[in-house]
């Protein structure tokens, strides 16, 4: 499998496990509380902390997910791999790393570094897309 591939299954496997540990969240905070599961938020509003931060960063990669392999996979397909492999894992690191500041924190001085690394993401994938159709 190719750097591109590997990274791309990282980020859906990344995005899995967020939901997984969402579940996980609503299922104690059913125990705890007595809330039916089926009334939580989809946006996370009805939970605190680190469960709202949680289910933000999940919906972020969730977000991102599709463009970001929509661009790997166009360049795979197409033969084209090599424009996307040499900066997959960095891609994979950086939506990794946004997503772990997400769920520290959401003080300014957070917030500033979980945008400097999507930045990241979004110059890595721009950059693909322009040496995909160039």
């Amino acid at each position: 499998m190719t750097p591109s591939l590997v990274a791309l299954c990282g980020f859906a496997a990344w995005t899995m496990l967020l939901v997984l540990s969402l579940a996980g969240v609503r299922m104690l905070t059913t125990a705890r509380t007595g809330k039916a599961l089926n009334t939580f938020a989809a946006d996370g509003a009805d939970l605190e902390g680190f469960g709202r931060r949680l289910t933000r960063a999940h919906l972020n990669c969730v977000e991102f997910l599709p463009v970001a392999g929509a661009v790997i996979l166009s360049a795979a397909v197409s033969g084209r791999a090599d424009v996307t492999d040499g900066l997959a894992m960095p891609l994979l690191f950086a939506r990794l790393g946004q997503s772990l500041v997400h769920l520290a924190s959401t003080a300014p001085a957070m917030v500033l570094a979980r945008a400097s690394l999507f930045l990241v993401q979004l110059a890595i994938v721009a950059t693909w897309i322009v040496r995909l159709l160039g």
